[in-house]
């Protein structure tokens, strides 16, 4: 297993890690299988979307703000520590995405890319990849 850290800069925001990964990717030798991207922070996933257009990731960031509101929009929050939604929002985008490998590249379509999706920060992430062996051959 491989990890990396990220800093964030801002409460809520996707980060971009698909370099960190393949870095990690091409470290380990795998040239068939997948990796495994976790995040393992209560407020903090994974994701895997489009990285041309950042208007995208606007549009995400803004309509899980919408959907989970900081302040609880309208029904209160128990949870003590004020950040509720960060919480319901990393439940909602997960904390991993499975990455299939062939030929040591990750199969990522055209335009995707893996993001840490940031959702109490700023803050320092570890962020872990795990690659696993394909069963042909190995």
């Amino acid at each position: 297993m491989r990890q990396f850290g990220v800093a964030t800069t801002r409460r809520e925001e996707f980060v971009d890690i698909t370099r960190q990964v393949a870095q990690a990717l091409a470290e380990s030798g795998l040239e068939e299988g997948a990796v495994l991207v976790y995040s393992p922070h209560t407020t903090a996933g994974v994701t895997i979307n489009e990285g041309a257009d950042p208007d995208v990731r606007r549009d995400m960031l803004a309509h899980l703000a919408a959907l989970v509101p900081l302040d609880g929009g309208g029904s209160r929050f128990r949870h003590a520590e004020g950040n509720s939604d960060a919480h319901i929002k990393t439940s909602l985008m997960g904390p991993s995405q499975l990455v299939p490998v062939s030929g040591g590249s990750l199969q990522l379509g055209t335009w995707q890319k893996i993001y840490l999706c940031e959702f109490d920060g700023p803050r320092r992430r570890m962020v872990l990849v795990q690659t696993l062996a394909s069963g042909e051959g190995a």
